[in-house]
């Protein structure tokens, strides 16, 4: 039995195909199971009633407060064209939708989009915004949005109009990239594999690396830096989210030279970021800590969603290839760096720690975990790239640099057992491929590397008490035991 306030909604489609029929009735059981009482005409049509009169109730009737319907290809024709019993609930729907423009009992579930990538409505609906389940990379976020329609809470909700913070005073204005629309034209070009995809990459990554400069931290102020850096990463969370579907759609879809050249000179126009411009003279090193944060954390999830896609290659090339950094041999350095200069330490969080006494190990580990809820991956997805970071670094132990600290690993708690690539790795097959972004050649050099590591006292990271123990999470003995 249904509790007070459990939404109604009657779900419109056509019988395509038994495949199709099963989606949709699937599609149903799991509104049912987050609160929705669904009225499918598999479950509610019984012998001998009348199908037309039940689906034109369905729509009609005041209790019923939401209709989805389930937008592919026969379903956009027949109510066109008005045939069949889509077409019968066309004629009623399209005649209320007319009727109140911001009519929100209706909305479209598109499961196809046709051969010119529009998606496939009817055309009394073209104009609406619809929900989008075809994409199964972002099925998860379409989803959540349908239950959101169905349940009328939204997630972004026009909050109390307040009043003027004093800050404004100073004319401080929030920052805006114009980033979206070369967004949305990588990724569609990515998708559906177009001549210019790879162009479409690097037009997007170039714009979001020079705009990062925008959130260069402005001083005086009178508020405490910390507290500008956290805004300022704060701020940025909306781009970095943007980045991280490229990379993810990146990671899915596309592996060419092009790309991956576009990924590595993104990232190589970000390592300036981290240190002082040349027009700066008077700083303090705490003054980039807001940018180290954000590169850092972009870096981490760049390799995160290779290796969730198995592009292993793509990931040791990534790795393997030096960053240039111009104007580094004006001061006798080399003029290029490996990935380990994409973490690099961030005093403001030890400092806003001690103000704050908030009695954090890492508060820098504590944003990255908090941050990670929005990304799309988990946090074992992420410790697991800080894992294979921290043992590349201390394999290739590159000159003039330290090696990768694994910020994020604060967070193993009751973790125990390998992580998924090296529990994959019982095959010698899969070892093979994963051994390469580690910078090992057998698994016996491996195993040197982890002795040494474990018995060089203060080389593992360690988090107040507690160090690292790097054996258990490769799963060492049973690494290529299979064929």
């Amino acid at each position: 039995m249904d509790s007070p306030g459990t939404p109604k909604l009657f779900m419109s489609y056509s019988w395509t195909s038994p495949e199709h029929e099963t989606w949709v009735e699937e599609l149903a059981q799991e509104l049912a199971a987050a609160g929705v009482h669904v009225i499918l005409d598999k479950w509610d049509l019984r012998e001998g009633q009348e199908s037309a009169a039940f689906m034109e109730q369905m729509v009609t009737d005041p209790s019923v407060g939401k209709v989805v319907l389930i937008c592919d290809e026969a379903y956009a024709r027949k109510a066109n064209s008005r045939t069949g019993g889509v077409g019968t609930e066309a004629q009623i729907i399209s005649a209320e939708i007319y009727q109140a423009a911001s009519n929100t009992k209706f909305v479209a579930v598109v499961r196809e989009y046709d051969d010119q990538g529009k998606a496939c409505v009817p055309k009394y609906y073209t104009s609406r915004i619809y929900i989008d389940l075809s994409d199964s990379p972002r099925y998860a976020i379409e989803f959540d949005r349908l239950i959101r329609w169905a349940h009328d809470q939204p997630l972004h909700v026009r909050p109390p109009t307040g009043k003027k913070p004093s800050y404004l005073e100073r004319e401080n204005t929030a920052i805006t990239l114009v980033t979206s629309a070369e967004h949305r034209r990588a990724l569609d070009a990515i998708k559906n594999d177009r001549t210019y995809a790879d162009a479409a990459i690097g037009d997007y990554l170039k714009i979001l690396a020079e705009g990062i400069e925008q959130f260069r931290i402005q001083k005086p102020s009178s508020d405490e830096y910390d507290e500008l850096v956290v805004k300022s990463i704060e701020d940025f969370l909306s781009y970095r989210n943007e980045a991280i579907e490229l990379f993810s759609t990146i990671g899915r879809y596309r592996d060419t030279s092009d790309t991956r050249r576009h990924v590595h000179r993104f990232f190589e126009r970000l390592l300036p970021y981290l240190e002082r411009p040349q027009s700066v003279t008077q700083w303090n090193d705490i003054d980039f800590d807001n940018f180290r944060f954000i590169v850092h954390e972009l870096f981490l999830y760049a390799v995160t969603a290779l290796v969730k896609e198995e592009k292993f290659e793509f990931a040791t090339n990534l790795l393997a290839t030096p960053f240039y950094v111009p104007g580094r041999s004006d001061y006798g350095l080399d003029v290029t760096v490996g990935f380990e200069s994409f973490r690099t330490s961030a005093a403001t969080f030890d400092y806003r720690n001690k103000r704050l006494n908030l009695r954090r190990i890492s508060l820098r580990a504590d944003y990255l975990e908090q941050r990670c809820h929005s990304s799309g991956f988990t946090m074992q997805e992420l410790m697991q790239t800080d894992f294979l970071l921290f043992l590349r670094s201390n394999a290739v132990k590159a000159v003039h640099t330290f090696p990768w600290f694994p910020e994020t690993l604060l967070y193993l708690g009751r973790h125990s057992g390998p992580f998924e690539v090296f529990a994959r790795s019982r095959s010698e097959q899969y070892f093979e491929s994963v051994r390469k972004i580690l910078g090992v050649k057998t698994k016996a050099q491996l195993g040197e590397m982890l002795s040494e590591l474990e018995g060089s006292g203060g080389r593992l990271p360690r988090w107040d008490y507690h160090s690292l123990s790097p054996r258990p999470l490769v799963g060492f003995e049973h690494l290529g035991v299979t064929t």
